[in-house]
């Protein structure tokens, strides 16, 4: 792919529907958490046996993404993932008629297999289009969809119990799971043809996952993407806890400063489509990683010296997510150029490394939480170390 406005264009509608598809998994993990109480009301049961629903899910994805991958390289990328999307349909509606907290936990599991091809597959469908630029540029435009659904899926979710039954949330994601299948069934083609498909059985899958653990600069992006992903669910992890209980701001404005780091972030992410016109996304990445660590330092020594400066404490909280805008998509474009002919299977190691590195960051910050920001300052500034040696080791890779 080498027109610009091709890109922009004839890919709009593509564009627009894997945007859609990659939603699911905000939608899916942020749009229920207001209903946890009224759940767990409705249930009589307590509040952990509610947030195993939630485990169950990211358990779910992380499985889901190394099947659902490898089988799109064998069978394609369209049955699959119309597939996938009939199962987080039918899991959405089990969950809204879910008998017993038991049966939730299942109903989100399913949800999780289902939800996952939607990530895994547009990931995919992008690389088989476009090369590493335009792939970047695309991955860009999906980061907006990516920034803006975590914001909107808890306010929904919030009107949706405050005016109907908990139920409502999962018969909603039910019904717009229905409304993408029809818009994938009409508005995406096949992306990759029948010759360019793997005959794959178990070993050549196991194959497929092995020569990606090998190939040093994938997993080196790979890692880069993962670790720069976890910082921001680290701050999602710590932040509500630490600005309305630690520095005792209301709820409303903490939606603001919420929302106010994911316009940055979001910003960030559009700004780094136009920035591919004229620069590499390796060398953004490069410069960015930098300034990730630079800034996540700064937020570390400011706890050590004091915690009365929450401005200073926002301030780098902003700079921390937008400059992570820059790091996705490139990072992600340039493990995806790796693969050859196991693009699905690329897609779901990457997946796969991004949500469990975020599960283990949101668990960090609540084990060594001591009441104060200085652990998930801690567990950022780690993560953006971590993440700066994963682009130190691809750079030497290249040479």
């Amino acid at each position: 792919m080498s027109s610009e406005e091709g890109l922009h264009r004839g890919h709009l509608s593509m564009i627009l529907i894997l945007g859609a598809l990659i939603a699911f998994a905000p939608l899916a993990i942020d749009m229920y958490l207001p209903a946890f109480p009224a759940i767990a009301a409705h249930f009589g049961t307590s509040p952990s046996a509610v947030q195993g629903t939630l485990a169950a899910y990211f358990i779910g994805i992380a499985l889901g993404q190394s099947v659902v991958g490898p089988l799109s390289d064998r069978f394609g990328r369209l049955p699959p993932l119309l597939i996938g999307i009939s199962a987080f349909a039918l899991a959405s509606f089990g969950a809204a008629y879910a008998p017993s907290i038991e049966w939730l936990v299942f109903a989100r599991f399913c949800q999780a297999l289902g939800g996952c091809a939607g990530i895994v597959i547009s990931r995919a469908m992008v690389r088989d289009l476009f090369d590493e630029r335009h792939s970047a540029q695309v991955y860009s435009l999906l980061m907006l969809v990516m920034g803006v659904a975590p914001i909107l899926a808890p306010l929904l979710g919030g009107f949706l119990i405050a005016h109907f039954s908990w139920s409502f949330i999962f018969l909603f994601q039910g019904v717009f799971a229905l409304v993408c299948l029809v818009a994938a069934w009409r508005g995406l083609g096949e992306t990759l043809p029948h010759e360019k498909r793997l005959k794959s059985s178990l070993k050549s899958v196991l194959y497929a996952y092995l020569a990606l653990t090998r190939d040093r600069q994938y997993l080196a992006f790979t890692f880069v993407n993962a670790f720069i992903s976890a910082s921001m669910f680290a701050y999602i992890t710590g932040a509500s806890f630490i600005f309305i209980s630690f520095y005792k701001v209301t709820p409303e404005q903490f939606a603001l400063i919420f929302g106010g780091n994911a316009a940055g972030f979001i910003l960030c992410a559009q700004i780094n489509a136009w920035l591919l016109r004229r620069y590499s996304g390796r060398s953004i990445m490069s410069v960015a990683v930098g300034a990730h660590l630079f800034v996540a330092a700064t937020m570390l020594t400011l706890n050590f010296i004091t915690y009365e400066m929450p401005v200073l404490l926002g301030a780098t909280l902003f700079a921390q997510l937008a400059v992570s805008g820059f790091v996705g998509a490139n990072a992600i474009a340039a493990a995806m150029s790796r693969a050859q002919n196991n693009a699905g299977a690329a897609a779901a190691l990457n997946g796969i490394a991004q949500f469990a590195m975020a599960a283990c960051a949101g668990a960090l910050v609540g084990l060594l939480d001591n009441g104060t920001p200085l652990p998930m300052a801690a567990v950022i500034f780690g993560l953006s170390l971590a993440g700066t040696l994963s682009r130190i080791a691809a750079r030497r890779n290249e040479n």
